[in-house]
């Protein structure tokens, strides 16, 4: 399952690892050609927060995933 969001401050980042940490599979942020584990804090502060990033999740349907992401989904302008 891959989304586009964007975490764009320091509370967001919190949050979002605190929830990926409860989570069983891996997950993984993009920005460019910049990869890193989703549930790493200091991984996430190293890239771009100013920009959308991609967020992979190796697994099936997750509502619980789906929920928590939501307020940081990207949408266009």
């Amino acid at each position: 399952m891959t989304k586009k969001i964007q975490l764009a401050r320091i509370e967001d980042v919190k949050a979002f690892v605190r929830f990926a940490m409860t989570r069983d599979y891996d997950m993984e942020l993009s920005s460019g050609r910049y990869v890193v584990d989703a549930k790493s804090i200091v991984g996430i502060f190293s890239l771009d927060l100013t920009r959308p990033m991609v967020l992979t999740a190796h697994c099936d349907a997750d509502p619980e995933l789906d929920a928590a992401v939501a307020p940081y989904l990207y949408t266009e302008e």
